[in-house]
């Protein structure tokens, strides 16, 4: 059977859990974050790197001078300059590792000896103290398009759906700090979140007022993205935009469910043939009556009716009689 692909968006930001799966009863409880994300102390880089090349230069025309004046017979004061300039050097050079390039889109975690000191989003070239470890972020836009998942429906119904996932970090110390890894994190609670949503709701609702996966996508992917907010605001991570991707009953039943629809659709298609039907020949009889054209009796106006009915909802076109006898023969 042709998959139907239902699409539907949602607004970006944080969905408010009233509008959750069960009104927010079946939502995940996450542990409250330990470490949330504050700006790094950083310098501009420029001028770091102009003060360290000075340096490292520096020393190393202080260690030449120590040299040229020890050999000239001045000791005390080539020997000060010889210990000295590899020191500046050093130090320069130490000074120089503090730097960093953060590229647009990007952030770096710093730790000093395991402590969170903060994180660096402004771009360019930026200096922090060198004894820091800084971490990489990316906090682009990423998309996270699941395989296609086969579960059963709210009927127990075998099918088969697909989900992308519009995200973005948007706490790096949470990102780093309380999840493990949490590219692998988004993966594994869209999934979650995916199936949850299908085995909450049938693919096609027998009754009119019951949500279906088919019939009402938008509010369904609206409530995908709800407890998907929910499952990954622990590690930081702001949802922008879901929607299926796929979404069909499992080939083992997908002929028996297609000639169902089938069936329903001729079932709604003659019902609202029969009632276009009857409305036709109500008007037909009341415009009669109205403008006094014939008098019909109970026998003639059940004719009538007959008539105009087999000829408004036959499948065929109809093919007339002529009556050359009486009225009633």
């Amino acid at each position: 059977m042709p998959t139907p692909n239902t699409p539907a968006t949602t607004p970006p930001g944080a969905p408010a859990a009233s509008a959750g799966t069960g009104d927010g009863a079946d939502l995940p409880a996450m542990p409250e974050p330990r470490v949330t994300e504050f700006p790094a102390h950083s310098v501009s880089g420029g001028l770091a790197l102009l003060c360290g090349l000075v340096g490292l230069f520096g020393g190393v025309a202080l260690l030449i001078a120590g040299i040229a004046a020890a050999s000239d017979g001045a000791p005390v004061v080539g020997v000060p300059l010889i210990i000295a300039g590899p020191l500046i050097s050093i130090g320069a050079f130490l000074a120089m590792c503090g730097l960093n390039m953060v590229a647009p889109g990007e952030a770096r975690v710093v730790q000093l000896f395991g402590r969170y000191r903060g994180t660096i989003r402004t771009d360019g070239l930026r200096w922090v103290n060198p004894f820091t470890s800084r971490q990489k972020i990316s906090t682009r836009v990423r998309n996270h398009e699941t395989a296609v998942l086969k579960v059963n429906d709210a009927y127990g119904n075998p099918i088969e759906l697909a989900a992308v996932v519009v995200w973005k970090v948007e706490d790096t110390a949470q990102a780093v700090f309380e999840v493990d890894d949490f590219l692998e994190f988004v993966a594994t609670q869209t999934e979650a979140a995916v199936r949850h949503i299908a085995i909450e709701y049938p693919y096609d609702a027998h009754d009119e007022g019951g949500l279906s996966l088919r019939g009402n996508a938008e509010e369904i992917t609206e409530k995908l993205a709800v407890e998907l907010h929910a499952r990954v605001e622990a590690a930081g991570v702001r949802i922008i935009e879901s929607r299926f991707t796929h979404l069909a009953y499992a080939p083992e039943i997908a002929s028996a469910m297609l000639q169902r629809q089938q069936a329903g659709a001729v079932v709604a298609a003659r019902r609202q043939i029969v009632e276009g039907a009857v409305g036709m020949v109500e008007d037909a009889l009341e415009r009669i009556a109205e403008q006094d054209i014939v008098e019909l009796d109970e026998e003639r106006k059940a004719a009538m009716v007959s008539n105009l009915l087999v000829v408004l909802c036959g499948d065929r076109s109809p093919q007339p009689v002529l009556n050359t006898g009486s009225l009633y023969q």
